[in-house]
């Protein structure tokens, strides 16, 4: 059997960011790790990088790789509606296929810089060595606080000294990192573009949605980490407090506050909900907030950005609702580093609150030794009127890892190598390797299932499974109900969702016109809270416009008309 894999979140939850968890599969513990794929680099001199822009159309063709599918284990819950795959047995340790039957490295030291979340482990680590024997290399750690994460990027960036390899993450692509991205790092197009890949079949069964948005200043410059293109943010409810109570899940936005009055005890420590404005954002029907490509959709042939729309407004009002009607956690409206909201959440303190589909594992796992009859739901997102709901495409993929342009060929080959090793698929003994260490060192089996001991729980996060991911998969043999309802989840609300005009695109705006919409995050939390009102929201969208955004929106559609869209052409509602 191998591990558990499902998106998590890393910074705000409606961003639509996410990083790969990996949970022990164990119902006594669920420890999410920060994961990621390496977006690699070429020896030699690379072509002159786009300043700004994107590569999409008939550019982007000759670029990307052969897709070649991998059938090596059957999922029992196929993909569907842009869906993770998702697998409910485990897999027992004779039975593990092999996906790469040579140890394809030859030898090469690779410095790998990368950001991780908890204490680092020792250099040299009995997991570290064992991967490196595995895929016949010698790998060089260089762990950095995922929190200051950035900070450490733009220095190492801007100085000479690059690791060989350095993993980049979307919400750090900000400043002057997207600009030294094209700089820094070489094209891998001569190792990976067309049938080339095939010299790597794990990578080569990478989705294609996933390396087209891995094209950085028109090139290939890495390697994705795939990740289901549905909304990742579930709005989760305490199904047993609710049966418990008779509640109806409610299904529209006035239904929803009505239901929350009603739940709400302010003495008795019960809150209907915590800060619900990603969901708001989903019910409403907004255009995407994590990605800023992803704000701007082409409507009845004109370029629209979410700030402009009113249903960006009603979302944020309806928030606002909420929060006057003091059916929101106090923490809440104190901010984000007031508590956490799933602990309130598992606390019984809110009843209701939204956070990546993961949670629907880690919170079950997590109470299902302290409190036996804790159940977990999550709506299913409907329109704020109670019809359909209009839900729209997260990024295909969400994280990279580069390599330097002054890597060797030898390294840059033998960190292709690491990458198809990484990038197994479920089911494989290269997969086990990888997220869980090596058995009696790391793991042992309990009823088939691999749980993690406190070696490995030390030793195994935040390194090699940064450097290659499979396509999109949930699995938790030992919870086969969370995944099917994962699963179950994202296909419903796949059905719904649509792909805006830059879905799939990595684009690198004007320098002049980066920071333009920084304010607006800050502004809505102060709106919902009550700390500025919806005519400063207008007011900021009047002068985003005068200070440049219309000029961006000119940028936007003409880099739209010349180069078209990922996914064929332009998307319109």
């Amino acid at each position: 059997m191998t591990p558990s894999s499902s998106p998590a979140p890393t910074t705000a939850p409606g961003s639509g960011v996410g990083r790969r968890s990996f949970l022990a599969s164990t119902a006594l513990a669920a420890t999410a790790v920060a994961g990621g794929v390496p977006l690699l680099a070429a020896c030699g001199g690379a072509p002159r990088a786009k300043k700004d822009g994107t590569t999409s159309g008939k550019d982007a063709r000759k670029i990307l790789p052969a897709f070649v599918a991998q059938n090596v284990v059957a999922p029992d819950l196929p993909s569907k509606n842009g869906s993770s795959a998702g697998f409910t047995t485990a897999i027992a340790t004779e039975r593990l296929k092999t996906s790469v039957t040579r140890k394809a490295g030859r030898g090469s030291t690779v410095r790998i810089m990368a950001p991780l979340w908890g204490s680092p482990p020792k250099s040299d680590n009995a997991y570290y060595r064992a991967m490196d024997e595995a895929i016949g290399v010698r790998t060089v750690w260089q762990n950095q606080d995922g929190n200051t994460y950035d900070e450490k990027l733009g220095a190492v960036l801007a100085s000479s000294d690059i690791p060989d390899v350095v993993v980049v993450p979307a919400w750090n692509l900000t400043g002057k990192i997207p600009s030294a991205v094209g700089a820094k790092f070489a094209d891998l197009g001569p190792y990976l573009s067309g049938d080339k890949v095939k010299a790597y079949p794990n990578l080569a069964a990478v989705p294609t949605d996933a390396w087209q948005r891995s094209i950085f200043g028109g090139a290939l410059r890495g390697i994705p980490m795939p990740g289901s293109s549905v909304v990742n943010i579930a709005p989760f409810y305490r199904q047993d407090v609710f049966e418990k109570e008779g509640y109806p899940v409610p299904k529209s936005a006035d239904a929803f506050l009505a239901w929350a009055k009603e739940a709400t005890d302010a003495r008795a420590k019960v809150w209907a909900c915590d800060d619900m404005k990603w969901t708001a954002f989903s019910m409403f029907g907004v255009l995407p907030g994590g990605d800023k490509a992803l704000w701007w959709n082409l409507v009845d042939g004109k370029l629209v950005n979410r700030v402009e729309t009113e249903e960006y407004l009603e979302a944020l009002e309806w928030t606002r609702k909420l929060f006057a009607a003091g059916v929101v956690h106090p923490d809440a409206r104190a901010g984000s580093t007031q508590g956490d909201p799933g602990n309130r959440f598992t606390a019984g303190q809110v009843l209701v609150y939204n956070q990546d589909l993961s949670h629907w594992y880690s919170k079950s796992a997590e109470q299902a030794a302290r409190n036996p009859g804790f159940r977990m739901g999550a709506f299913d997102i409907t329109g704020h009127d109670g019809s359909d709901p209009v839900l729209y495409a997260t990024q295909p993929a969400n994280i990279w890892t580069f390599v330097s342009t002054k890597a060797s060929e030898a390294v840059v080959k033998d960190v292709l190598a690491i990458a198809n090793f990484c990038a197994a698929p479920y089911g494989t003994k290269e997969r086990m390797l990888t997220d869980y260490g090596v058995e009696g060192t790391h793991y042992t089996l309990e009823k088939g299932l691999p749980v993690k001991n406190d070696t490995g729980n030390l030793q195994v996060v935040g390194a090699f499974d940064y450097l290659g991911d499979p396509a999109a998969y949930i699995a938790h043999p030992d919870r086969p109900d969370i995944t099917r309802l994962q699963v179950g989840w994202q296909q419903r609300m796949g059905a719904f969702t649509r792909k805006t005009s830059f879905y799939g695109l990595t684009i690198t705006e004007p320098a002049r016109w980066a920071n333009l919409a920084d304010d607006f995050e800050q502004l809505e939390d102060d709106v919902v809270r009550g700390r500025k009102k919806i005519g400063d929201v207008q007011q900021a969208v009047s002068e985003w416009r005068d200070k440049g955004g219309d000029q961006l929106r000119d940028w936007y559609r003409k880099l739209l008309d010349e180069t078209g869209s990922a996914t064929g052409s332009a998307a319109a509602n």
